[in-house]
């Protein structure tokens, strides 16, 4: 695939779901399955031919996990990021309901509201908050690099990169030799490179967006290229791997984006100009990934809708961790 070879419009999507809950991650399996993030307290599974399920835990003593960015292990069970400011850190979830902690503290100290989760295919969990500000809203500015990493492996847990500009989805390339990192309020992907015990080396900054882009979801094709989904522009990139992105989807008012534009660059952009996206077709576009039976559907998930956006890849999506399970 070269650059200008592939370009989408609104009105070329196909949709799945109803009725779901701020479905902000997806995730896809061999079978046909879709799942995505469910804000109150879980996920929800779109099965072929089958009702939608939605799987919901109760945490004793507290509100329900605010489910962000998540994963799924190969025996079966959910890692839930945890976005609630009252929660924090990463819960598991069982196919039947059962939630407990996975990890809500680290080095000692709580962990505060977290971001993603995801498993990589040699079994790490790697689990990213954005902020140690409270509230999150306090961090939407360029000058602030607070986030920070945690991996979760045979070691036990730790903190492996710090200082990071609000740290979004992180995923494993598929070399395995590089953790990809989206640094939402800095406006790039980051690299870092992995050792044989899993520590990571010095951050590597591998691109960088212009106005208005605001990196969120991220997921690797066949070819080493990643596709990477931004809120607030409602824009799919794809970024090879010498660095070269080409805009393969957006919808977005310019007006709109000009006015989120100065409260950013003007250090006060706030949870209000992320929840109030003004389109026609995309909602706030957050995570991408990539399923059908040749991985070639990619499906968008989103903050601001109630369903899955769909179209169709020209580039097959590198199979991920979770690829073969079966729930």
């Amino acid at each position: 695939m070269s650059d200008g070879d592939f370009h989408l419009e609104p009105g070329d999507l196909s949709f799945i779901g109803e009725g779901l809950t701020r479905p902000e991650c997806v995730l896809c399996l061999a079978d046909g399955t879709v799942i995505t993030s469910h804000g109150g307290g879980g996920v929800s599974v779109l099965a072929p031919g089958r009702p939608r399920r939605d799987i919901l835990g109760q945490r004793a003593g507290g509100p329900p996990v605010a489910t962000n960015g998540y994963a799924l292990t190969r025996q079966g069970d959910f890692l839930l990021a945890d976005l609630h400011g009252e929660g924090g850190g990463a819960w598991r979830l069982s196919p039947s309901g059962d939630l407990s902690p996975f990890l809500t503290e680290v080095d000692g100290q709580r962990l505060p509201p977290s971001n993603f989760v995801g498993v990589d295919h040699a079994e790490r969990v790697w689990i990213t908050v954005s902020t140690r500000h409270e509230p999150r809203a306090l961090a939407y500015r360029a000058d602030v690099a607070d986030g920070f990493i945690v991996l979760a492996d045979r070691r036990g847990a730790r903190i492996v990169a710090d200082g990071v500009g609000y740290t979004n989805e992180a995923i494993v390339d598929p070399s395995g030799e590089w953790l990809y990192v989206n640094e939402t309020m800095a406006r790039r992907t980051s690299r870092y490179g992995i050792a044989a015990s899993g520590d990571l080396g010095p951050r590597q900054t591998f691109v960088e967006y212009g106005p208005g882009t605001f990196p969120d979801g991220l997921a690797f094709d066949e070819e080493g290229a990643f596709w990477m989904t931004s809120v607030v522009s409602n824009r799919v990139v794809r970024v090879e791997a010498d660095g070269r992105q080409t805009v393969v989807l957006e919808e977005n008012d310019p007006e709109q984006l000009a006015v989120v534009e100065r409260a950013f660059q003007a250090g006060e952009m706030g949870r209000e100009h992320l929840d109030s996206i003004e389109t026609e077709v995309m909602k706030s576009i957050s995570s991408i990934a990539f399923g059908g039976r040749d991985r070639r559907t990619a499906y968008l998930g989103n903050l601001l809708d109630d369903r899955i956006y769909t179209f169709t890849s020209p580039v097959a999506g590198f199979a991920p961790s979770h690829w073969g399970v079966r729930l």
